[in-house]
């Protein structure tokens, strides 16, 4: 009897592992981290170059007799600065605000005044900035905007408005291609007791940037 009673537990025993190995196996699966969604939301610094040309040379006589720039040569040059700015993304959606300081350099205008002897020579502002909104949409990396706001050189101040597209090549450095048109208040002038003043100064500015944008992705 102790016989049999040892072969059935021993039987038992051997049908419990058996059973056990035949169970699927609960191994845990590696957790793999998911890409993070690049965003446009961030600060970011960058530099720029470009041409400006300017749009309107004339001045304007206290007894309203207009005058042209007689040297057509100082229209147009070289322009370069550097921007900072920031950004917020909503969804698609893209707003934010950005202000730069440029060098410009459009050079003189000389012009044959009446009463003046000679000529004169106007001087161009060699520098401006500009204060602005951006608003656009974003294409996962790539990013179509607008932008406008206030804009300043020396003792003038104005307006300026453009749009451009700009690109993420990586998660921290963008590329960007940008149209500007500045306009920028009149200024007046005496020389020789015969007052005159500069019409507004208006421009427009093309030009390319590089941003480095300081969050993470």
């Amino acid at each position: 009897m102790k016989k049999i009673l040892l072969a059935s537990v021993a039987l038992l025993g051997f049908t419990a592992a058996a059973s056990a190995a035949d169970l699927p196996s609960r191994r845990v699966a590696p957790v793999v981290a998911a890409v993070p969604v690049f965003t446009w939301t961030g600060f970011y610094a960058g530099v720029n170059a470009g041409f400006g040309f300017n749009s309107n040379d004339s001045i304007v006589l206290s007894n309203g007799v207009v005058v042209d720039s007689i040297d057509g040569d100082d229209d147009a040059g070289f322009i370069g600065g550097a921007q900072i700015g920031f950004n917020y993304q909503m969804g698609s959606f893209v707003v934010g605000v950005e202000g730069d300081l440029q060098y410009a350099d459009f050079g003189d205008a000389r012009y044959t005044i009446p009463g003046v002897v000679g000529t004169w020579e106007g001087e161009s502002d060699d520098w401006f900035g500009t204060a602005r909104a951006r608003a656009g949409v974003a294409f996962d990396r790539a990013l179509i905007y607008a932008t406008g706001g206030f804009a300043f050189a020396d003792d003038r101040t104005g307006w300026v408005v453009g749009g451009g597209l700009e690109y993420a090549f990586t998660n921290n450095l963008t590329a960007k291609i940008e149209g500007l048109y500045v306009n920028l208040e009149d200024q007046n002038y005496t020389v020789n007791n015969v007052t005159f003043s500069s019409e507004e100064q208006e421009f427009g500015v093309i030009r390319a940037g590089l941003n480095y944008k300081f969050s993470s992705y």
